[in-house]
């Protein structure tokens, strides 16, 4: 069984490694209802209580999927869930954290997920024309309401960051993270100590890539999140492909997946830290939280340190229009 973590400072505890549910519902090719929710339930047979979801997925189709899964598990599970978009259409169409659609996003969310509150309510992005103070005063009302238990910010600056545990106790920071996208290390590892705020990487995995079947860009359908990736294509590809070769030496070495190694890379960054890898399938779900149990040594950590330092790695983490909702 997974041992379990402390995530943040005021008093949450999950399992070390999460549940990342987005790619059950879009994202990652053909979504398989009856495969994602037995994968819901070894997760929860193999000790994972932190499950990952947002109103944007799908849209909406996530959090029904999430809450079907988990119907009658609701004393052993930590739900987290994200407001932030402004959905018009079933489509994306910008950022909306204004206080009344807050309000109306988390009483959707309830009402999906069928349950009477959120464990841990994260603002999906930074909304430049909502005051952080202003948003993260509507979320402590939730909480004094009793709708929301912990509050959490995803892919939030330092200056937000600050600001916003300033006006509420932040929980959590999910940001991407991984061996494959290490921005967080210079500069916000540091500011997350010092105000005892957990982080929740997603896409520890590097999107697949650090497991070493990931294909180029161009081989998967364009309503593949991986098509557009800038990483995975032409030359960016063969470069970042030689630079994670390491992850795959030391697997074999060590008997294990190069995706297994990659995942006990983050989870030996420090105790205050828990991945969501996201998957559908059970088998990528059961070497995922075998994972917990891989002890890197000193030498091997510093031998992936060196060969996947920040500058390395090929293309940019998103497109242009993408990156402009990263608050760094």
């Amino acid at each position: 069984m997974l041992e379990k973590r402390k995530l943040g400072s005021q008093g949450l505890e999950v399992s070390a490694i999460g549940l990342g549910c987005m790619g059950m519902s879009q994202s990652y090719g053909a979504a398989d209802e009856d495969e994602a929710i037995a994968t819901v339930h070894r997760a929860l047979d193999l000790g994972v209580t932190l499950f990952d979801t947002a109103e944007v997925y799908g849209p909406f189709k996530n959090e029904e999927l999430v809450g079907r899964a988990l119907k009658g598990q609701r004393q052993k599970v930590i739900i987290a869930t994200k407001f932030g978009m402004r959905i018009e259409d079933g489509k994306t169409t910008g950022l909306n954290s204004h206080p009344k659609h807050i309000k109306e996003a988390v009483e959707g969310s309830l009402k999906r997920l069928g349950v009477d509150y959120i464990d841990l309510l994260y603002q999906h992005r930074i909304d430049p024309n909502v005051p952080i103070e202003e948003v993260v005063g509507t979320m402590s009302t939730l909480v004094e309401q009793g709708k929301v238990r912990f509050l959490g910010l995803s892919e939030a600056g330092e200056t937000n960051i600050r600001r916003a545990h300033a006006t509420h106790p932040i929980t959590a920071l999910q940001s991407e993270y991984s061996l494959w996208e290490r921005n967080l290390e210079p500069h916000l590892f540091g500011v997350l100590r010092e105000l005892g705020i957990g982080l929740v990487p997603f896409s520890p995995l590097g999107r697949g890539f650090l497991t070493g079947v990931v294909k180029r860009a161009e081989e998967y359908p364009e309503d593949d999140f991986r098509h557009d990736d800038p990483r995975l294509q032409g030359e960016n590809y063969d470069a970042n492909l030689k630079a994670a070769s390491i992850v795959k030496e030391i697997a074999t070495h060590k008997g294990y997946k190069p995706g297994q190694i990659a995942l006990a890379w983050v989870l030996q960054k420090g105790g205050d830290i828990v991945p969501i890898p996201g998957t559908k399938r059970r088998t990528y779900l059961e070497e995922n939280v075998a994972a917990a149990s891989i002890t890197l040594s000193v030498d091997e950590i510093a031998a992936l340190d060196a060969a996947l330092p920040s500058n390395i790695v090929a293309g940019a983490r998103y497109s242009d229009a993408r990156m402009k909702t990263v608050d760094r």
